[in-house]
């Protein structure tokens, strides 16, 4: 380890104060590690080299990490198991790493990786660590925008950076420095204190985003539509505060591994305004089933939708019927209960009510048996016994209803098609299908006679929970306002 390669008169001034030409304390850092995930994996090596008065000094440490180094993560970075073994671990170096960074900016290229590392470090034991970061990575992008990537290989052959051992801690926070000296050399000293308060101060941002794009997000309800390169999608989500919502994401990614990942990949930022967040819900749901982005759950397509409908049989049974999606009118047939996107997850869901509530297959018809034995759900007392008579038809009915009462799709409660008020917009819809967005009640008839719409799963849902809930107070019945 090199901790004091400067003159100690000169290691006398205290980090928080600026350099004669007004720079602040500058820490160049990197890191090696395990792996990417900030939570699993651990640190193997810091390197800093500090700049204050145009002299420099370095601080480094290989770290056992405590766990296990990979293979590939071996070759990379040529830190083996064996160079760490009796090296101290993160807890025994935190006081001194602390105050070797205490007071100085954090500089570091794709900042929140090695921001993200050590913070998180340091709150396992505890102990918070919140200095002000700048991000080299922005800081090419604003300086240098015509380059097309600012990853640090480009960098370094851009503007012919001396490699001296790349992809080790000391080597790579050399890297930083020396950029930093060629953006003092070609933009000037002036211009480049400028940029560093400018990017200090939107330091929660992705290193692909500046702020004038985040300015631009209006803070009203709406989707908002994060792309990856080459104008991949990779989220899509909703607000009624678009702008703080999209900020929150930034501020997560110093803690929470999913939205480090998910800035660390966006390069574009677009949005959708509604009305209100009924209109952002049902657009939601239209853009994931649209645009697959890689980050959101997959929402599934209705195409395949099944659900069981009750119908007593001529013993007075009530028998289970698996309605497919071409003869299913959810909201309109009578005792449907479930909604599954496929057969074999509607069977799959029977087969566990019967199991749960030891009903008898053989009535469910999950199972064949002659008349007048029992099913074999019976043999292994998972059966109450009602194909044998043990409990009465009447009783195996009315537990079958009791079961699947909480999956039991609702009736369409109207006589026809109505409008949820949304804003300044109303959301027509008609048996649970969302038919579109009116802003005049002659566009709203409009809709309303334009036909039908095809069911969707997570639009009924959307639906029911806004009818029966924060929009009960605003459905208008299309027929108490005809003709005003």
């Amino acid at each position: 380890m090199n901790i004091d390669t400067m003159s100690a008169p000169n290691r006398k001034k205290t980090p928080a104060q600026h350099n004669q030409d007004d720079f602040p304390v500058l820490a160049f850092v990197d890191i090696e590690t395990t792996g990417s995930n900030f939570d699993r994996d651990r640190i193997t090596e810091i390197g800093i080299k500090t700049l204050v008065n145009n002299e420099v000094t370095e601080w480094e440490s290989l770290l056992d990490p405590e766990t296990f180094i990979p293979q590939n993560i071996q070759r990379l970075t040529g830190i083996s198991p064996a160079m760490v073994a009796g090296k101290p671990n993160f807890n025994e170096i935190a006081n001194q790493l602390k105050n070797e960074l205490a007071g100085k900016i954090f500089v570091a290229h794709n900042a929140r990786f090695d921001y993200g590392f050590i913070k998180a470090a340091f709150k396992r034991m505890e102990m918070d660590f919140r200095p002000k970061v700048l991000c080299t990575v922005k800081l090419s992008r604003l300086l240098f925008p015509q380059q097309a990537r600012h990853n640090l290989d480009t960098i370094i052959a851009a503007h012919q950076l001396v490699v001296s051992s790349r992809h080790r801690a000391m080597g790579d926070a050399d890297l930083l420095l020396q950029f930093w000296r060629v953006c003092e050399a070609t933009v000037g000293k002036e211009r480049l204190l400028a940029a560093v308060n400018q990017l200090v101060g939107s330091m929660s941002l992705p290193p692909n985003i500046n702020q004038s794009a985040i300015d631009a997000i209006p803070d009203t309800c709406g989707c908002y539509i994060f792309y990856g390169e080459h104008n991949a999608p990779l989220y899509i989500g909703k607000s009624i505060n678009m702008r703080t919502r999209v900020m929150s994401h930034f501020q997560s990614a110093l803690t929470v591994r999913k939205e480090m990942k998910l800035s660390l990949q966006i390069f574009h930022i677009d949005w959708i305004e509604t009305s209100g967040e009924l209109t952002a819900l049902l657009e939601e749901s239209r853009l994931i089933k649209e645009q697959s982005p890689s980050m959101n759950i997959k929402l599934r397509k209705s195409k395949d939708l099944s659900a069981w409908q009750l119908v007593k049989d001529d013993f007075g049974v009530q028998k289970p019927i698996l309605v497919t999606h071409n003869n299913l009118q959810p909201g309109v047939q009578e005792n449907l209960f479930g909604l599954f996107y496929s057969k074999r997850e509607a069977q799959g869901y029977l087969a566990a009510v019967a199991k749960k509530y030891r009903l008898c297959e053989a009535l469910l018809g999950l199972e064949k048996v002659e008349e007048g034995r029992s099913c074999f759900a019976y043999q292994v007392k998972q059966c109450q016994g009602a194909c044998i008579g043990e409990v009465s038809i009447d009783v195996h009915n009315l537990n079958l209803e009791t079961a699947l009462s909480l999956f039991k799709v609702q009736l369409w409660p109207f006589d026809g098609a109505i409008a949820i008020k949304d804003g300044d917009c109303m959301v027509v819809v008609d048996k649970w299908c969302y038919l579109g967005i009116a802003r005049d009640h002659d566009e709203l008839y409009a809709i309303a006679k334009s036909g039908s719409a095809e069911f969707d799963l997570d639009i009924y849902k959307i639906l029911r929970k806004a009818i029966s809930g924060s929009h009960e107070q605003h459905v208008i019945k299309l027929d108490s306002i005809h003709g005003d």
